[in-house]
This record gives structure tokens, C-alpha cells and sequence, in this order.
């Protein structure tokens, strides 16, 4: 019996094949996605996957299809595997997302010969059922975050987390879920399964509605994308037309609003361009995002995204973005907004995110949930609930990685299905709206239990998590000066 797992498995030893020819494991990773989107779309052409009815011509033209790549070998497949992704490249709909500025990183034209016949074509990609072949897919993104190197761990958000923060959102069939930045797909796909999970007696019209029009996402990283896609394609998601756009979600106000918005934004603080200034030399600058639904013009990524996530909702529409420590207290354009947030929106609830639990090093973070709500004279916002999962919790990706039992807490306090009864335990406290605003800058960065570590040296962690938290904190260190100095010079240029 085929599983995930064994596929997975069996995908992921030819990687190591091609790792001895300079291949990193997002190289392979993305050529895996064009060969099995080509293989998968060649077989919807053949019995018994015929569409029947309502016929329409494949999407991949004859001459760059699946078994034009079957028909060669060597040099010859290298040079008509080239031409191919080029073509499709220039497709419109998921052809387009998933081929666009493909490149053929295989120049060993045994190893590619031996990828397309023996790995890809030996298997009916089309008749395993969604949740093989897209858990197998799944666990590759997994094993593709986890390359500290030059995996795409800032694209990943961990599961465990996006399945509790989903299961407190409690999407419903109908909604409309957007992901402004996206990345490979999450916080979709778990909406996604939610959905049909809880909801077994949906009929034929809103499964098809969940398919192919509830799911939304903004994506600037062409490969990133490409990965979203597939991801969401391999789970039974989409079809030839892709709801997933390559673009900076943050450029203008959205057009398009919907009931539920769930994101974890990219982790930098600042939005820059480099360019060549007339001397020939690469300069940065920083870029200030003015838009007229903002309350606050900055060039802070993240206080943008937390404004761009409430324009996106519909009047009573529901958001979970994960947030930095530093929108929960930098001054300025951050006090406006959370002031801003605090008066039209009811945030309600605050989750404290420990250390080492995203790919991505270095990151304190925070899950914050609010609902968007009419104009009104007086403050939405009542309470503000925080949960700390960060006080004297010690993650790590290897040694002890989060798991849902982990959000187990949470959830339960949380209490979605009546907030009105939410009870106060030891990591789960009210702060009245009135009290919020005497805070210095509004600032939400509030804990009240006590660190043990700071006072007793016998609950110290062993030493390897000591100096792994040690190493992310380096790291995120390294990123914000490194942040500083380009500001730095891009204003020394200008003067």
C-alpha cells in the first residue's frame, strides 16, 4: 500500500543523489514540482481521468507535454527540458505561476533521465488520493525549512501552530480566506481541511467552492508561489486557473475583502529598494507605505501588513496575523496603530509565542486576533486576553520541537465557540481597554509570570538549548544591525 510516508521517503533519497551534484535541497524541490505537475497533467488526459464532458484541450501544449519529455533522453532531454520550462513560463493561470522563471538545475543528463523515467513516471500521481500525495509533498517543504543553510524556512510556518491557530478561527463553508503572504501555503491548506473535517455534509456546489474560489493568497517570491501552488494542487485544491498572486500584496488597497484573513507577514522590519545610483554604486533606501486606508505611513513590514490585514476583512470579518514583539511596543507609527486598532477593531485576544519554534532564527513573535467592526463613537475593543506560551517554555526545532498538544492550553481558554465565558488561569489574563491606553505607547508587550531562570540556576536548560537560543539571538541581532547599517548608508549617500 502506497503512503504518504513511502513516497515521501522514496522522493527524498533521490535528493540525496543529486545533492553529491551540487543540487540544494530547494533546487530539488522545485524540480520535483514541474516534473510531477507535468507527469499529473498528462495523466488527467488519459482513462480513466478523460474529462468526459465539457472537454477541454490540456493546458500544456503538445510539444512541451509529458511524454514529449519521455521521448528523450541525454543531451537531448536536457536541451528539450530547457525549452520546455521556458515555453510554459509564458502560459497564463497555474501554468504560469508554477513555470514562471523556471530554470533546468539538472546538468547531469544521466541524473535527469533517471529522475523523469524511473522516479516520477513509475508512479500514477493522479490515483493517489489528495491526502498521499499531498502529505508526502508537505513533509519535502518540511525537510526543505529545516535546511539551515539554504532551505526556505522563512516561507514555513510550523504546522502545529497554524492547526491551532485555525481550529480557534473555526472557518466555515462559504467563507472567504485570504493569506496575503502566503508562502507555501499553510495556513490555506489547513483552512481548507478544516472545512470539509467539521463539516461532512457539505454538498457538491460547496465543496467546488472551497476548491476552486474560497481560498486566497498574495505571494511576492516567484518560488515561494510556485511551492504554494503545488502544495495546494497535490491536496485536490485549485485546478487550471490559480487564486494565488505573484505580487506585493502591500502595493495598493485591496479590491476584494473577505470573512477571514490568516497570515504569518515576512519576519524584516523594513521595506527598501536597492537601486545604482549614478555612481555606480548599489544604494538603499528605505520605503514608506502610504496608502489612504493606513493610519500610520512607515517603513516597518510588519505594522503594514497588520494595517493591510484589516483592510483586507469585511466588516465583521476575522484576522490571526503573527506579529514581532516590536509592533506590541515601538513608538511612533506603532503607538498609532495599535491605538487605531485597539478604538475600531475589537482585539480581543494575544497569543505569546515562544522562542525557537520558526525556521526562521532569532524570532520572538505573537499571534494577534481581532475582528474588524463598523464605525462606531465607542471603542470596540473591551478586553484584551493575552495566553503567555512564553514564560518559562524552552523550544527547539531538533531537540524539543512544538507540537499541537503543546496549543492545547490555549485553545481551551480561548474558547471559541463563547468568549463571553473565557476564565483567567495562570497563563491566561484580562487587561480592560482603559488600562491598555495608560500603558507607556499603548505598549501590548505585557507578561506577569515570573522567569524562573532569572532566579534560580537549578531550572536552567541543559547547555545545547542555551547556546542554540544563544545563536538565534546572534542571529537576529546581526539582521537588525545589519537593517540599521543599510539605512545608515542609504542616508549618507543621499545628503
Amino acid at each position: 500500500m502506497t503512503t504518504s510516508s513511502s513516497i515521501g521517503q522514496k522522493l527524498w533519497n533521490y535528493c540525496d543523489v543529486l545533492r553529491d551534484a551540487g543540487l540544494s535541497y530547494g533546487d530539488y524541490l522545485e524540480q520535483l514540482t514541474y516534473l510531477i505537475f507535468l507527469k499529473m497533467m498528462h495523466e488527467r488526459t488519459q482513462p480513466p481521468y478523460t474529462r468526459v464532458s465539457n472537454y477541454q484541450p490540456p493546458p500544456v501544449p503538445a510539444r512541451y507535454d509529458w511524454p514529449s519529455l519521455l521521448a528523450k533522453d541525454g543531451d537531448d532531454l536536457e536541451l528539450h527540458y530547457r525549452r520546455t520550462l521556458e515555453m510554459l513560463a509564458r502560459q497564463p493561470g497555474t501554468l504560469g505561476v508554477i513555470f514562471s522563471k523556471a530554470q533546468n538545475k539538472i546538468q547531469e543528463p544521466a541524473m535527469l533521465t533517471r529522475l523523469i523515467h524511473e522516479l516520477i513516471n513509475s508512479e500514477n500521481w493522479s490515483g493517489l488520493s489528495a491526502d498521499v500525495k499531498g502529505d508526502a509533498y508537505e513533509s519535502l517543504l518540511e525537510r526543505n525549512a529545516q535546511d539551515v543553510k539554504g532551505g526556505a524556512g522563512q516561507y514555513f510556518t510550523p504546522r502545529p501552530l497554524i492547526d491551532a491557530i485555525v481550529e480557534v478561527m473555526r472557518p466555515v463553508p462559504g467563507d472567504t480566506i485570504c493569506d496575503p503572504a502566503c508562502g507555501t501555503g499553510g495556513f490555506l491548506l489547513s483552512a481548507h481541511d478544516y472545512i470539509v473535517g467539521h463539516n461532512t455534509g457539505m454538498d457538491l456546489g460547496q465543496l467546488q467552492y472551497l476548491r476552486d474560489h474560497a481560498l486566497h493568497g498574495w505571494e511576492i517570491v516567484d518560488s515561494a508561489a510556485r511551492l504554494c501552488v503545488m502544495n495546494l494542487y497535490l491536496h485536490g485544491i485549485g485546478g487550471d486557473e490559480t487564486n494565488i498572486v505573484v505580487d506585493d500584496s502591500l502595493r495598493s488597497e485591496p479590491s476584494t475583502h473577505f470573512d477571514l484573513v490568516l497570515t504569518n507577514p515576512p519576519f524584516g522590519r523594513k521595506s527598501a529598494i536597492t537601486y545604482v545610483n549614478s555612481e555606480g554604486k548599489s544604494q538603499s533606501e528605505s520605503l514608506v507605505v502610504e496608502r489612504p486606508d493606513f493610519w500610520a505611513s512607515t517603513s516597518n513590514k510588519q505594522l503594514n501588513f497588520l494595517q493591510h490585514v484589516r483592510s483586507l476583512l469585511e466588516i465583521q470579518g476575522r484576522a490571526a496575523i503573527v506579529v514581532p514583539d516590536n509592533v506590541l511596543f515601538e513608538g511612533g507609527a506603532g503607538e498609532t496603530v495599535r491605538r487605531n486598532l485597539l478604538r475600531e477593531c475589537n482585539a480581543h485576544t494575544l497569543l505569546r509565542l515562544p522562542t525557537g519554534v520558526f525556521y526562521a532564527q532569532g524570532v520572538k513573535a505573537n499571534v494577534l486576533f481581532f475582528d474588524r467592526k463598523p464605525a462606531s463613537e465607542t471603542p470596540w475593543t473591551r478586553d484584551l486576553w493575552i495566553y503567555d506560551l512564553r514564560t518559562n517554555q524552552r523550544f527547539t526545532l531538533k531537540t524539543n520541537p512544538l507540537t499541537r498538544a503543546h496549543l492545547d492550553e490555549f485553545v481551551a481558554c480561548y474558547n471559541a465557540e463563547d468568549r463571553s465565558q473565557r476564565e483567567e488561569t495562570e497563563r491566561f489574563r484580562r487587561f480592560r481597554y482603559d488600562d491598555l491606553l495608560k500603558r507607556d505607547k499603548v505598549s501590548l508587550d505585557i507578561f506577569w509570570l515570573r522567569d524562573e531562570s532569572m532566579e534560580d540556576t537549578a531550572s536552567l536548560p541543559p547547555p545545547e538549548e542555551i547556546a542554540e537560543e544563544i545563536v538565534e539571538d546572534l542571529r537576529a541581532a546581526l539582521e537588525q544591525l545589519e537593517e540599521i547599517a543599510a539605512d545608515l548608508a542609504g542616508e549618507s549617500v543621499l545628503e
